[in-house]
Formats: structure tokens, C-alpha cells, sequence
């Protein structure tokens, strides 16, 4: 069992920058992928980007690439999204979550935990 905390969210101008964080406990957060997903109001939960449990191996969805990045420590049992060039259609509840596939997976159904997510508010 692996319980995720998300924080960090925010209202910030366009062009601004956040940083998620996503605090895990329970057992084994460093041998599971980590992800990052998103859900606008009206709309489906989206993958952001993706981590490998080592940290090597990150994906992105093309619409964040270049701009966000994530990364994890695992020795503080912890990920993070660092969101920079924010622009108003981020707006959206992020969310972290894990997965036990070792291979590259972008869909919520191949996600095992998560978090309750947090709000990032961009204005215009």
C-alpha cells in the first residue's frame, strides 16, 4: 500500500512557474513508476509525464514537453513536477500516482495509487 500526497498548487499568471510535490508512504514507493496526470472540469484525466522508479527514464505528454519536468527523490520518498511557461489551458487538478509496470504506460487504468490531487490555476 503506497498513500500519495499532493501539494503545491496554486494561482499563477501565465508564464509563471510551480512546483508540484507528491509525498508517498507506506511501502515501496521506490520501486514503482511515477506519474503525473491531469483533469480539467468537462474533460478526461490526461497523463503529464511519467518517471521510471529510478529516475532515469522520464516521457512526456508533447503538450508539456520542454516546459515541465519531472523528477523524484527516493531517499525522501518523494516526486515532483516542476511546471515553468505556464499557460491558461494547465489549468487543471493535478494528480501523482503509481504504477508497477516497468514499461512506458500513459493510461489511468494502468495506475495502482493516488493521490487527491491538487489545484493549478493559470490566468491569462
Amino acid at each position: 500500500q503506497v498513500q500519495l500526497v499532493e501539494s503545491g498548487g496554486g494561482l499563477v499568471q501565465a508564464g509563471g512557474s510551480l512546483r508540484l510535490s507528491c509525498a508517498a508512504s507506506g511501502r515501496s514507493f521506490s520501486s514503482y513508476a511515477m506519474g503525473w496526470f491531469r483533469q480539467a472540469p468537462g474533460k478526461e484525466r490526461e497523463f503529464v509525464a511519467r518517471i521510471s522508479w529510478s529516475g532515469f527514464n522520464t516521457v512526456y505528454n508533447d503538450s508539456v514537453k520542454g516546459r515541465f519536468i519531472i523528477s523524484r527523490d527516493n531517499a525522501k520518498n518523494t516526486g515532483y513536477l516542476q511546471m515553468n511557461s505556464l499557460k491558461p489551458e494547465d489549468t487543471a487538478v493535478y494528480y501523482c500516482a503509481t504504477t508497477p509496470h516497468s514499461t512506458v504506460v500513459v493510461t489511468p487504468d494502468r495506475y495502482n495509487y493516488w493521490g487527491q490531487g491538487t489545484q493549478v490555476t493559470v490566468s491569462s
